[in-house]
């Protein structure tokens, strides 16, 4: 697989962590390793941050994203945010899908499908994750699963749309666990996706796909996770909170 067709992404998900203050705080210590990256750099933060993420980060190389859209555009859904909403604050990129949304929240394939057609509508660009459990992975249904979550997510999306997708892999036993796919892990179902995305659209597509990874990388594994041919970035949970070790990662990424 050609890695050149793809823009390596390197994306921080600080789920419920920072304040608006140590938001600012952690951006200003971002900058430095985003302005020397050849990668994309993007901080999906949460809601109360952005006003202030989308501040600090003005005239740097830094993406700002949020960690979730509603799939309406307005209407009494209590402690919910619209796509809308986010693109009218300058907000570029959504996550979509993260296990942590699937397993407290009651997510399921198909409000994924519905957020990600609402973001796109809205002219975000979205992080869509999916990724099995440790029961999956021991069952031997890995790429049947995750095959399956990929297929409900983009129903409906054109292949015109997918140039706004980007998929993280995320195994949910490895997600905040100190667990780590393998790289050669790591690289076979992210080539099951790519091959899912070809039968849904075609080979161009799915070699145009970047498709990240994001269960505990980290300083020590990125380098080797992401040499892989069909690793094409990653979804960083606590490393992103921690400005030595993502500044390791997005330099491994170069």
């Amino acid at each position: 697989m050609n890695k050149k067709l793809r823009k390596v992404v390197i994306a921080g998900n600080w789920k419920m962590n920072k304040t608006p203050a140590e938001a600012k705080e952690l951006v200003g210590a971002l900058k430095q390793c985003a302005e020397k990256a050849s990668c994309d750099v993007v901080v999906c933060v949460p809601y109360v941050d952005l006003t202030t993420v989308l501040e600090a980060t003005k005239g740097t190389k830094i993406k700002v994203g949020a960690e979730n859209c509603h799939w309406e555009n307005s209407g009494a859904f209590t402690g919910e945010i619209s796509a809308p909403m986010l693109t009218s604050m300058g907000v570029e990129y959504v996550i979509i899908g993260h296990s942590e949304r699937r397993q407290y929240f009651g997510e399921t394939d198909v409000t994924v499908n519905k957020r990600v057609k609402a973001a796109l509508a809205a002219g975000l660009k979205i992080i869509l994750c999916v990724g099995e459990t440790l029961t999956h992975r021991e069952q031997g249904v890995t790429a049947e699963y995750v095959a399956m979550q990929t297929k409900i997510a983009l129903g409906g999306v054109s292949a015109e749309d997918m140039k706004n997708i980007i998929i993280a892999y995320e195994p949910v036993w490895a997600i905040g666990t100190g667990k780590t796919a393998t790289s050669a892990q790591a690289n076979e179902v992210c080539a099951e996706i790519r091959g899912v995305l070809a039968s849904l659209y075609s080979k161009d597509v799915a070699d145009k796909t970047v498709i990240q990874y994001g269960g505990s990388m980290n300083a020590k594994n990125a380098a080797e996770l992401l040499a892989q041919p069909d690793v094409d970035g990653g979804l960083i949970g606590g490393a992103s909170l921690k400005p030595v070790d993502f500044a390791v990662i997005v330099g491994a990424a170069d």
